[in-house]
């Protein structure tokens, strides 16, 4: 079975948002759209990208950055240059004190900056929903991921380039799916080189046993499993089994079983019309007030509250 298929298996974009942003320095863009996952390429020029928290990477013609979110991040042309706009949920976009910058800054069919030929251009694409991204995708994301030039060229890039400045029937349509090509571009050369961190049981795959345990539950999150009878499943005793998934995955077998059947819920919550009922039924609880009681155990806050958030 192809691991990485199963990882990006949930990941479809749907009427994403997708600009061209060209800028002359000093330039600062503090971004809190609160998207899921982002996607930044430079085109010409440098920039810097720094999510909260973490070191800044520089970009260069080629580089392409993936942010997981929802946690904000800064795009600049240098670390210390102070923001200057804003970006919230919805795309729109501000000065720091509150002034509208959306149409003043506009340049054109998806292009946005200070004028049409700035210093530096950027490619940013964003999803709008964690249920397009998928669960088994976030959960492998580190905040941040840069793929540079040198690591492989990415032919997506010149032709969502191109398709930008298009503006025929269904180009949302192709849009989207370039968008997904770009990711899983990214994401296929990121995981497979040397030094990547993702997560034990993205690693735990190629484990005979454990892998085979991880890929059940992913596979039928709705199956009554236990640790005795996933051990069963993959021929091993149910110690042995117990001990050496938690040594590959970092958690014991139910506390992964529960986190994943969580995370579906959470998906299914924030982006389909499911009742309650039906997504507990999908992921494994025999009731919506099982679920809201391991939800709100595990995630702080009930399944009302995060579809209402959502």
């Amino acid at each position: 079975m192809d691991v990485l298929a199963d990882v990006l298996r949930g990941l479809r974009a749907r009427d994403a948002f997708l600009l061209r942003t060209v800028m002359d320095p000093p330039w600062s863009i503090r971004v809190r759209d609160a998207a899921p996952l982002s996607i930044t390429t430079v085109v010409r020029g440098e920039a810097w990208v720094a999510p909260d928290g973490g070191a800044p990477a520089l970009l260069r013609p080629g580089d392409v950055a993936v942010l997981r979110g929802p946690d904000p991040y800064t795009v600049a042309d240098h670390p210390e240059t102070p923001p200057q706009v804003v970006i919230h949920p919805g795309q729109r976009c501000t000065t720091l004190g509150g002034q509208e910058l959306t149409e003043t800054m506009a340049l054109g069919l998806r292009t946005w900056g200070t004028r049409p030929d700035g210093a530096t251009a950027l490619l940013t694409g964003t999803y709008a929903s964690s249920g397009a991204v998928g669960a088994g995708l976030l959960a492998a994301l580190p905040p941040l991921v840069v793929l540079t030039a040198a690591d492989g060229e990415l032919p997506v890039v010149a032709l969502l380039a191109a398709e930008l400045d298009r503006d025929g029937p269904g180009q949302e349509a192709v849009l989207d799916r370039l968008l997904d090509l770009l990711v899983i571009g990214v994401l296929r050369t990121w995981l497979g080189r040397p030094g990547a961190q993702p997560p034990g049981w993205y690693r735990a795959y190629a484990d005979p046993v454990v892998g085979h345990a991880v890929r059940l539950v992913q596979h039928d999150p709705a199956r009554g499993w236990t640790v005795a009878g996933l051990a069963a499943a993959t021929g091993a005793s149910r110690a042995a089994f117990a001990r050496r998934f938690t040594e590959l995955v970092g958690e014991p077998p139910m506390t992964f079983v529960t986190n994943w059947r969580l995370t579906l819920a959470a998906d299914l919550l924030s982006d389909t019309g499911l009742t309650l009922t039906a997504v507990a039924r999908r992921v494994g609880y025999s009731s919506p007030f099982a679920l809201s009681a391991a939800f709100k155990r595990v995630r702080g806050v009930n399944p009302r509250d995060h579809r209402a958030t959502a």
